[in-house]
């Protein structure tokens, strides 16, 4: 890939990030590899966004993001955001630090406790072992559009997959379970994020897991 003058490497393309990687601590010793990730992308995104476009680098930040927040367990060496600064809430609740983000996981910080799901009783890997098995094809996210920005960027957002596996107690359908999200990031002149709020309907999520399908027996 020819990197697009002027734009920094982590709203360019992730892949390029990934090739950085001397040093970098990751989780379980290896680097992710989003092969799969991306061929599914390819086929199903609903949105293309033309290259140097304020969506296109707004998709990539996040995408850059999402990829340290999951896998580099040292925030110092994560290069998307601020780090001493960045903080993280979901539907106006508690700010989470980046060192908390890598301890918990995303997954618990954006959901917390609710009648369907327990992030006190869950653990960074056990909450992307239950995702993972509901969800065996993947839970994929895309930006939708950009709806003002920076420094201030607003933009809409869809989680996608097929709920395939099982959640729980719960066998999967197989039906496709969406979420539709808005999320405010401030960022830096040079396009890092300093801070990111997400809304949208945890528990509409939570029950499109457990509404249907008959209880795994044991």
């Amino acid at each position: 890939m020819s990197t697009a003058p002027g734009l920094p490497l982590w709203v360019q393309d992730r892949e390029e990030v990934l090739k950085q990687d001397d040093g970098v601590e990751w989780r379980d010793g290896n680097r992710p590899d989003y092969s799969r990730t991306n061929a599914f992308l390819s086929k199903e995104k609903k949105h293309n966004h033309a290259e140097g476009s304020l969506n296109a680098i707004a998709y990539n930040l996040v995408r850059t993001f999402e990829m340290e927040a999951s896998f580099k367990t040292n925030p110092q060496q994560w290069i998307s955001v601020v780090t001493d600064k960045f903080r993280m809430s979901t539907n106006g609740g508690k700010e989470y630090t980046a060192q908390e983000v890598v301890d918990q996981g995303t997954y618990n910080l954006f959901l917390e406790n609710s009648d369907y799901y327990r992030a006190s009783d869950e653990t960074f890997q056990s909450s992307y072992n239950l995702f993972h098995t509901a969800f065996p094809d993947g839970f994929h996210w895309e930006l939708i559009e950009v709806v003002a920005g920076p420094p201030n960027v607003v933009f809409k957002w869809r989680h996608w997959g097929v709920f395939r596996g099982a959640y729980k107690d719960h066998q999967g359908t197989g039906e496709s379970i969406e979420v539709i999200g808005l999320s405010i990031a401030k960022v830096t002149e040079d396009l890092k994020i300093e801070s990111v709020e997400h809304f949208f309907d945890t528990n509409n999520f939570l029950t499109g897991l457990t509404r249907g399908g008959c209880p795994v027996s044991h």
